[in-house]
């Protein structure tokens, strides 16, 4: 039997102050609960999304701060962690204050399934924020077997500002989405 819901991300790191505040602020979050070693974030009706911990001089090593950094794409190991918005609105605005605070995404894609922004977090980890190009999951999963997806799985990347533009101008959505 499967379980019913990715419950959350716990994320090990000695960067704990700037974790926290980062994925609050990309997931326009709060700290429920918080003590030195430990934190929890939540943006919705769970109790708590995303966590760290912070295993102090167990984990720490000299000059893990000027060695963490992105993570080699070879290198094993979880690539990255996705959430998913409502809409195109609140996507494109998130991407907008994001922008204002100077988080900005290091690559946008239109992947078919879904239209996307990877970010990085201040440990280097890999962040997608996304929304569903589709209505149901099933009209995701029919388009990921279609020749499209076979013949270019990743996607096409967009300008972030460009997409922006175009969603005040008044294209419909189902315009924007729309990937060849």
């Amino acid at each position: 039997m499967p379980p019913t819901k990715l419950a959350h991300v716990v994320y090990q790191t000695n960067r704990m102050p700037a974790m926290r505040d980062w994925y609050a602020s990309v997931l326009g979050g709060h700290v429920v609960y918080e003590n030195p070693r430990l934190c929890f974030v939540t943006y919705d009706d769970e109790h708590h999304r995303v966590a760290f911990v912070d295993f102090g001089p167990l984990a720490a090593r000299p000059g893990t701060e000027v060695e963490l950094g992105p993570k080699p794409v070879e290198t094993p190991g979880l690539h990255h962690v996705a959430f998913t918005f409502e809409s195109m609105a609140e996507f494109l605005d998130n991407y907008v204050r994001l922008r204002e605070a100077g988080i900005r995404p290091f690559f946008c894609v239109n992947h078919g399934p879904t239209t996307s922004m990877y970010y990085r977090d201040p440990d280097g980890n890999r962040v997608e924020l996304q929304i569903d190009n589709f209505a149901t999951a099933e009209e995701g999963q029919a388009w990921m077997l279609s020749p499209a997806f076979d013949r270019n799985p990743i996607g096409v990347e967009y300008d972030p500002d460009e997409l922006v533009r175009k969603f005040r101008a008044g294209v419909p959505v189902a315009e924007l989405v729309v990937r060849d």
